[in-house]
């Protein structure tokens, strides 16, 4: 398994409490880009990010439906994480942004605390599996996979090779 900057069940406990009302706007924000997406809305209102890969890749109805369904299923999803538990010996990698490059979608006084909470509980995910690792991906934004590819591509394929040098639980033993 690998987690790329993935949410910790726990997170809505653990970030400042102000990130909740700022989370409340943003999905009422996201629920208007949604309905406006189709007709080009947010286009023409500049609310697209100015950046052409970027843009293209988050500035589309699928895009914004998945975030608002992500956003409003969160609760729902973190409990189902949270009652998994351990991942025992699972090949596991936690890649994480950058903590010198926090995210500037937070307003900037929930960006310092909300980092450092992140920063912990990566910590935690990468000890779900006793093979668990953490890479911090320098120079990366939250979005790993846009800002550093190649670090999500060497983590796939080192957890593949882990995962394949494990026999599984029902094969013969040598």
């Amino acid at each position: 398994m690998v987690l790329v900057d993935a949410s910790h069940p726990d997170q809505e406990n653990r970030f400042p409490p102000a990130l909740k009302e700022w989370k409340k706007s943003e999905l009422r924000t996201a629920e208007f880009l949604e309905f406006g997406m189709p007709v080009g809305i947010p286009r023409l209102l500049s609310l697209c990010d100015p950046d052409p890969v970027i843009r293209a890749a988050e500035c589309n109805f699928q895009t914004e439906r998945a975030w608002v369904k992500e956003m409003k299923s969160f609760d729902e999803s973190a409990a189902e994480t949270a009652a998994a538990g351990s991942l025992g010996d699972m090949p596991l990698a936690v890649l994480s942004h950058d903590p010198d490059k926090p995210s500037a979608e937070f307003p900037a006084d929930l960006a310092k605390p909300t980092n450092e909470a992140w920063e912990k509980m990566q910590d935690e995910l990468a000890h779900l599996s006793t093979r668990g690792t953490r890479t911090i991906a320098r120079s990366s934004s939250h979005y790993i996979q846009v800002d550093r590819p190649e670090v999500v591509v060497e983590a796939v394929r080192t957890v593949l090779e882990q995962a394949r040098a494990t026999p599984s639980a029902g094969s013969p033993k040598p």
